[in-house]
């Protein structure tokens, strides 16, 4: 049984002169992949007024809330006791946006509800993900 869970998340965008504006954000996890959280942001939070996801690894996410953790697209680090900073990189531009370190940690502990770390069904997202990419190659 396929079980997907998901939480509303207060970010805060920190403009590039140093103002925080606060955005709407939903964590999403899903069993059927195991692997990954998504991070939603509605159409009003983003420069297109389209929908927006990213989507990093779960261990990219736990690594994050203890010490500077990201290549590439998504970077996360501790940012005080109580926040955590995840850096955005997309080809429109960079966002830096702080949530609340205790909403993550608390969303990271109910998808190892879900899924407990180390038991991931890592064949069946191989799987899923190859026939993404090559379709019915």
């Amino acid at each position: 049984m396929d079980t997907t869970l998901e939480q509303s998340a207060r970010a805060r965008l920190i403009t590039a002169d140093g103002q925080e504006l606060t955005v709407p954000a939903m964590l999403r996890y899903a069993s059927a992949d195991p692997l990954a959280v998504h991070l939603d942001f509605p159409p009003e939070a983003s420069l297109d007024g389209e929908e927006v996801t990213w989507t990093f690894s779960r261990i990219l996410l736990e690594e994050g809330l203890e010490q500077p953790a990201g290549t590439g697209d998504v970077h996360f680090w501790p940012c005080g006791g109580s926040r955590t900073a995840i850096e955005l990189h997309s080809r429109s531009g960079m966002a830096l946006l702080q949530f609340d370190t205790p909403a993550l940690r608390r969303f990271l502990l109910r998808s190892y509800a879900v899924v407990a770390p180390g038991r991931e069904d890592v064949g069946a997202a191989v799987d899923r993900g190859l026939s993404a990419l090559f379709g019915a190659v």
